[in-house]
C-alpha cells in the first residue's frame, strides 16, 4: 500500500475515523482557501464545535459533515433547524467563555463526500445559516 493510500485509509474505516478524517481534510481545504485555525474540537457541555477558524476578520464556526455513500443522505441535510440552534448556542457559549465580546461571526458548513473517483471531496457553504435570535 502506497503512502497516498495510507493517508487516505480513514475514508474506508468506521464512523469515528470517518468523522475525524473528514474534519482533518476539511481543515486542510479551508487553510488552502485562506482560513486561519483558531481551535478545533471544542467541547462545551454536551456539544462540540468542530472547527473555529478566521477568514479575514470574521470568526467562523464550521460544522463538518462527512458521508461516504449516497445511502446515508446528503451531508448538508444533516444540519437541520435543531442542529443549527445547537450550534448557535455553542457559539454563544464559546464567545462568552473566551471573553471575545461580539465579533463578526459566521456559520459555515463543509460537506465531505465521495467524488466521482470514490475519493473524498469537500464542498464549502459560507454563511450556511445565521444566528436569528
Amino acid at each position: 500500500m502506497g503512502a497516498w493510500q495510507q493517508r487516505r485509509g480513514w475514508w474506508r474505516r468506521g464512523r469515528i475515523e470517518l468523522g475525524r478524517g473528514g474534519e482533518a481534510l476539511a481543515e486542510r481545504y479551508l487553510r488552502r482557501l485562506g482560513y486561519r485555525m483558531v481551535e478545533r474540537d471544542v467541547r462545551l457541555g454536551r456539544g462540540q464545535l468542530d472547527l473555529i477558524m478566521r477568514e479575514n476578520e470574521v470568526l467562523c464556526f464550521i460544522e463538518v459533515k462527512t458521508r461516504r455513500g449516497g445511502g446515508t443522505g446528503d451531508p448538508l441535510e444533516a444540519i437541520d433547524r435543531r442542529k443549527q440552534r445547537q450550534l448557535v448556542q455553542l457559539a454563544r457559549r464559546y464567545l462568552h467563555w473566551r471573553h471575545l465580546g461580539e465579533p463578526p461571526c459566521r456559520f459555515d458548513v463543509v460537506a465531505v463526500r465521495s467524488g466521482e473517483s470514490g475519493e473524498p471531496v469537500c464542498e464549502l457553504v459560507r454563511g450556511a445559516f445565521w444566528d436569528s435570535g
